[in-house]
Formats: C-alpha cells, structure tokens, sequence
C-alpha cells in the first residue's frame, strides 16, 4: 500500500492592515484581517523540500500592504479580488487561492476620530482557480432577541427528555452569515449597499418571523435575502441558540411571569442551514 500526499494549501493568516484615506480633514478608514491561502504545484517542498514553487509567505503578508498602498481599499470583496487574481496570475505554479477578510467597523465621531463599534464583523471570502472566480460576503455575531412571539413544542421525546414545551420563550441567537453572489462583479449599488441590504433583509426577517423553531427562523431569514438581492445566488446560515433560561423564584416567595431569566452561555444550540436558489450554479467549494 504506498503514501501519497493529499490536497494541501499554504499561506500567511490575519494580516491586519489600516487604511487611512485622506479627503482634507475628513478621513475614512478600512481596517482589515487578511488571511492567504495558496494551493498548485507545491509536491516538491513537501516530498523533498525544494522550494522553487513557494511564494514565501512574508511575501504574501508584503503584497497585502503593498496593495493597500497602491490600490486602496474600496471594499473587502474588491480588495480579495485583487489580491486572488494576483498571487495565481503572477506565479505558475499557484493556480488556486482563497483570500478570507474581516473586517471592523468604526463610528465615526468626527473628521478624523472614529469609535471601534462592538457589533457584528464583516466577512469576505474570495475563491480564484483561474478561470472560475468566486465572491463570498458575510458576517458574524449579529446578536438578534425577541422576548416574545417563539414557541418550541412538539418535538420528539425519550426516556432522556426534560424540556418542557414552551408557547412563549426568549428567541436569541448571535448571526453567522456567508452569501455567494451570482458573479464576481460589483453588484448594480456596490458591495457595501448590497452588505447593508442583506444585513437589513436578515434583521427584518428575524424580527417579523413569529418562530416555532430556530430552523424556520433561519429559513425566513434566508428567503427574505434571496427575495430582496437577486444578485445572490446562496446564504449559508449559522444561529446558536443563546438560551435564556426562566429562574425560579419560587424559594423568596415570588412568582416568575416570563420576566426574570439567566442568560446561558453553554452548552447551545447550533441551528445550521443553507438556502439556495434551486438554478444557482455550483459552488467552488473549499479546497
């Protein structure tokens, strides 16, 4: 039986780059978390460490500030594009690449002061073998609650069940979203609109869906995206449920009208689905 070497990658994680974009005594700032991932004819360094086909990975870190420079930040999604097409167009033996971006968010509070703002990061993942190209979006810790209008009953029981069924519950959950558009360019408004159309879609879908479970939850918020963007082609979803658990107070002599609750960190429910149009082309996928 012989050994063989399996599909492998490479590449330089969280490079964090600021861009400061000077307009007299308005500024406005990009700040990301950049990670490469490289992939093509890289058997030798493995097998005998010849390393005539690696890119060195400091070289990779340097080509995300160079392009900073030279290029600036539009959007992450522009900014992994470029950065994709370059590290496979520029070295033969590099035909694939998968740039992943985070990106913070800041209040602005001024011309030139800014507030680092404690909610959900943005995402981008871009996908490049060459020919095929591939635009992600996405976020994470979105944290959406209703205190009322979700139910959970109904579901299967065993010998190991306790949970009551409940016809009024806290829904909670902390959003982790990942959409592909339909192609790589730019939409009609620009990444940054459609970013804040699909966030907007989620939110309302969120809040104007009476729940029954956490997965129609997720499958409301899903179709409302596809339904407003159809530049979107696919939304990956992820939503653990952050449980708020109603405290007894039946020891102090009080009673407990749905108002009194302990917030749950773990364990959890993670509610995971995708909703996808039924013409869309396949993914790249991960590799």
């Amino acid at each position: 039986m012989g050994i063989v070497l399996g599909s492998n990658r490479y590449g330089k994680a969280e490079t964090r780059v600021v861009r400061v974009d000077r307009d007299g005594d308005r500024h406005t700032l990009r700040d990301l978390n950049v990670s490469v991932a490289l992939g093509g004819d890289l058997a030798a360094t493995h097998l005998t460490g010849d390393n005539g086909t690696v890119l060195p990975t400091d070289t990779q870190k340097n080509t995300v500030y160079a392009f900073a420079r030279r290029y600036g930040i539009a959007t992450a999604e522009e900014f992994g594009l470029l950065l994709a097409r370059h590290f496979v167009d520029s070295q033969p033996s590099i035909t694939r690449s998968r740039i992943d971006i985070e990106q913070y968010a800041w209040q602005r509070l001024g011309g030139h002061s800014f507030q680092r703002d404690g909610a959900e990061s943005r995402t981008a993942t871009i996908r490049y073998g060459g020919t095929g190209v591939e635009v992600c979006a996405g976020l994470t810790g979105l944290v959406l609650l209703n205190s009322t209008d979700s139910e959970f009953r109904g579901y299967l029981t065993d010998a190991y069940t306790t949970l009551p069924e409940t016809d009024d519950r806290i829904l909670a959950t902390a959003v982790d979203a990942h959409w592909r558009y339909a192609t790589a360019e730019p939409p009609a408004d620009g990444f940054d609109a459609a970013y804040e159309a699909v966030r907007d879609a989620l939110v309302a879908a969120f809040v104007g869906t009476y729940s029954r479970s956490l997965q129609q939850t997720l499958y409301a918020m899903g179709q409302r995206v596809l339904t407003v963007r159809p530049d979107v082609v696919e939304i990956r979803l992820a939503l653990p449920n952050k449980h708020h658990l109603l405290v007894d107070l039946t020891p102090f002599g009080l009673d407990n009208p749905n108002s009194v609750f302990v917030a749950a960190d773990r364990p959890y429910g993670l509610i995971e689905g995708t909703v996808t149009r039924d013409d869309a082309a396949p993914a790249l996928g991960q590799w």
